[in-house]
């Protein structure tokens, strides 16, 4: 059993399509990644900042 030209064409078009998609859905998900490490070091930096000035507030 073979398949025509047409169907592998049309095969290999959906296989370039999903792999498109899914490159995609990876990109989106890093940037997400990234956006998410960074308000965590945000936060860190934040809370070492709030300690330092309660530390400083502490020995006036």
């Amino acid at each position: 059993m073979s398949i025509s030209p047409i169907t592998a064409l049309y095969l290999h078009q959906e296989l370039a399509h999903e792999r498109i998609r899914t490159l995609h859905r990876e990109a989106a998900e890093e940037r997400l990644a990234g956006r998410i490490r960074s308000v965590q070091r945000a936060r860190r930096q934040a809370e070492r900042a709030s300690r330092r000035l309660s530390s400083a507030l502490a020995r006036m």
